[in-house]
């Protein structure tokens, strides 16, 4: 059997799940204190409220409830709407009980106010105090400890998963790195010290909630190797986002080339047989830092994050909207020779349908030349994009599952790229099911 290993543009390997993991007793996950043991987990709560806000809120009988409101500027007589304006509304006037995710929402809310703490041990993390220090001079942070963690890891004072399962190595693990960040906390960020005791505790807790997830991944992935089994490698982010080869410093903190993934998995470099990168149809990031094909015109943007996406260009938990911009070929063409791609994905294909014309970044201009290739990051900043407009094809495309059956236009638009790229597109994505997707 051919071992085929898969990395979406960048390697990442975390903890491989046991086989008694299907045993695990998931009671312990709904209780109260679990649900708000941490910063992340009282943000899902909190989503969740606001999640009733568009579920339970969004219509009464088709209509926005703002129509029901004394904002309310039409109404037929008869309409349940009108009923529900003037008062004369109630459960009888419904098939179904529309009223349940009213009060869940309250119920929700209510729940989250009881329960919910006042403080988190967990939620103010190194680069948090890094980036208040920084007053507003962001330094790609997400504010989760992560450059925290890989500076302490590289420096050796960092925490294995072995070592929650050794209480004296553990111990004098933390007294020791409690000893050299506070001196930080202490004097340059003037912030509460750490606790060496009350840190045991919450690794203690950390090592209960993992142990059913953890084994030797090595072992486990060379057994497979032996065995003859194909091993997939998925990554997140991206080539620019790499802290060699990226938009430094608004990069992560671990390399997300894909040759990176033997690294983190522990397997031989020859072993990764294939590689496949993934490239939208447009552009778009998250965060602040250099974006060359960024679309300014606000008007336009909101338009493309509309359309964008699967639900739209717009943050899964905050909402917020994205960064958008058209597609990049300078900064692709560096994506896929960085990552040394087998193969091409291009996805949301059918976002841009509706657009009679398409602009597509093909080059730099920089003091006044003309550059196909990505620059340095100081020579980026001041990088203004040449475009080349295709035409578009103005139609939906959705359901389309042969690569010959899409318009003239939609098909030129993915040749124009992939000549751009200098590779082929094996798969196009035209919609955002599973099986959406047009092999070539």
């Amino acid at each position: 059997m051919k071992r085929i290993f898969y990395l979406f543009a960048v390697p990442l390997m975390t903890l491989v799940a046991c086989s008694d993991f299907l045993e695990l007793d998931e009671s312990e996950y709904h209780t109260v204190k679990y649900q708000f043991s941490t910063f992340r987990r009282v943000k899902q709560n909190a989503t969740n409220v606001y999640g009733y806000v568009r579920d339970g809120l969004a219509d009464v009988e088709d209509t926005m409830l703002d129509v029901a409101s004394d904002d309310a500027v039409y109404a037929w007589e008869t309409s349940n709407i009108k009923r529900f304006y003037d008062g004369s509304w109630s459960p009888i006037n419904l098939i179904d009980d529309r009223w349940d995710n009213l009060y869940e929402a309250i119920a929700a809310a209510n729940y989250f106010l009881e329960n919910c703490p006042e403080d988190f041990p967990d939620a103010k993390y190194q680069d948090s105090y890094e980036e208040e220090r920084l007053a507003g001079k962001a330094f790609g942070s997400t504010k989760s400890g992560i450059a925290p963690f890989f500076s302490d890891k590289f420096s050796k004072i960092g925490i294995q998963v072995n070592d929650l399962f050794d209480d004296e190595t553990l111990k004098a693990k933390l007294r020791n790195v409690c000893t050299l960040k506070n001196l930080i906390i202490e004097h340059v960020y003037h912030k509460p010290l750490l606790d060496p005791d009350a840190l045991y505790k919450t690794c203690v807790d950390y090592r209960e909630k993992i142990a059913p997830f953890v084994c030797d991944t090595h072992a486990f992935l060379s057994a497979a190797l032996k065995e003859g089994k194909s091993i997939l490698l998925e990554g997140q982010l991206g080539t620019l986002k790499d802290p060699d080869f990226g938009i430094y410093p608004m990069v992560t903190s671990s390399s997300t080339l894909a040759g990176y993934g033997a690294v983190g998995a522990g397997i031989p470099p020859h072993e990764i047989k294939e590689i496949i990168t993934v490239t939208k149809a447009y552009s778009s990031a998250v965060g602040a830092g250099e974006f060359v094909s960024e679309i300014l015109d606000e008007e336009k943007a909101q338009e493309l994050r509309i359309h964008g996406g699967d639900k739209g260009e717009f943050g899964a938990t905050t909402g917020r909207p994205r960064r958008v911009g058209w597609y990049d070929c300078v900064a692709s063409r560096y994506g896929v020779d960085c990552q040394g791609a087998t193969k091409v994905v291009m996805t949301a294909l059918d976002c841009l349908s509706y657009l009679e014309e398409i602009p597509v970044c093909v080059g730099y201009e920089i003091d006044g030349e003309i550059t196909r290739d990505f620059p340095n990051t100081n020579r980026l900043k001041r990088a203004k994009p040449v475009f080349k407009t295709l035409k578009g094809w103005h139609c939906d495309i959705r359901g389309i599952r042969s690569f010959e059956e899409l318009p003239a236009e939609a098909r030129a638009y993915v040749e124009f790229i992939e000549k751009e790229l200098g590779h082929h597109i094996d798969m196009v994505s035209n919609g955002p099911e599973r099986e959406a997707i047009i092999y070539r």
